[in-house]
């Protein structure tokens, strides 16, 4: 399939009502308002491609952008393609979704993670927060830094309430994540949690709800899965 070919088709695919929730969730144009569930079968035909992924994302679609991210050959992404991407991803479902997807699945995953959440533009601050996130639900415990991430979690505490909307809503994600899928980091996020205390993000009026840490980590303790690593993030 062409970049061409692909267009043509999620053009044909767009919903106006699935664009008009799209667009209270963080999407931005343009884009055609195609449900995922169309779009994997794409990704099925396709499995992988590094350049036609290249090529979709280019098109600043944010359909063809999440498309791409399904399709990414991510061990052939360059730190040079991710930051690219990264800088490109202003809807909020490429920031936050798409591009921490094939960043954690790359060779440069928590690097690209710890470079940008010192950025400036919330968009890759928090595509940072949750490429960290991302990565470390992946990662066994024996490689990752855990004194880093330590310190990552006390940076968190001390800055989370200050943070811009969705940069505070990833950093709490990161949380989570710490203390779901890093057992020697379940119970300081746990007490993290009661020390960030109440959160108060924008949801644009979604139902969306800010998860809580703590009731989230409770879950995954009652079912046994602590610790569990995924063996992949896209979805």
């Amino acid at each position: 399939m062409t970049v061409n070919d692909i267009m043509a088709e999620l053009q044909a695919r767009g919903d106006e009502k699935i664009k008009a929730i799209l667009l209270k969730h963080g999407v931005k144009e343009p884009f055609f308002g195609v449900k995922i569930e169309y779009l994997k079968p794409i990704q099925k035909k396709i499995k992988k491609d590094y350049q036609l992924a290249k090529d979709l994302y280019a098109t600043g679609n944010a359909d063809a952008q999440y498309l791409a991210g399904l399709i990414a050959d991510d061990k052939k992404m360059t730190k040079a393609d991710l930051q690219l991407w990264a800088e490109q991803a202003l809807s909020t479902n490429i920031a936050e979704y798409t591009v921490p997807w094939v960043a954690a699945e790359s060779d440069f995953g928590y690097e690209m993670g710890l470079k940008w959440i010192d950025d400036n533009k919330p968009h890759i601050a928090a595509a940072g927060w949750n490429t960290l996130s991302n990565t470390v639900s992946l990662k066994t415990d024996d490689e990752l830094p855990i004194d880093d991430l330590r310190r990552l979690m006390d940076i968190t505490i001390k800055t989370i309430h200050s943070a811009s909307n969705r940069v505070k809503y990833t950093m709490n994600g990161f949380i989570i994540a710490l203390g779901c899928y890093v057992t020697a980091l379940t119970d300081e996020a746990k007490a993290a949690s009661a020390q960030i205390g109440p959160l108060t993000i924008d949801m644009n009026g979604t139902a969306c709800k800010v998860p809580n840490i703590a009731d989230n980590i409770l879950k995954l303790e009652n079912r046994g899965s602590l610790g569990k690593k995924k063996k992949t993030v896209k979805c």
